[in-house]
């Protein structure tokens, strides 16, 4: 029965470990997105232009 008991606290300072290394990244800036606002220009007139109305009819 001590074998139990050691192994759940073992894996609850585990999971702790590992929460707090996540929220430590969180906190530091390690998920902060810095490329995509940079590059999000180069594709914004991509998607207008799949929704452009088609009023150039090929004349016949």
């Amino acid at each position: 029965m001590f074998i139990i008991f050691l192994l759940i606290g073992i894996s609850v300072a585990v999971a702790a470990g590992f929460l707090g290394a996540f929220l430590w990244a969180v906190r530091s800036g390690q998920y902060d997105d810095d490329y995509t606002p940079a590059v999000r220009m180069l594709f914004e007139n991509e998607v207008g232009a799949s929704h452009r109305p088609a009023t150039d009819k090929p004349k016949s």
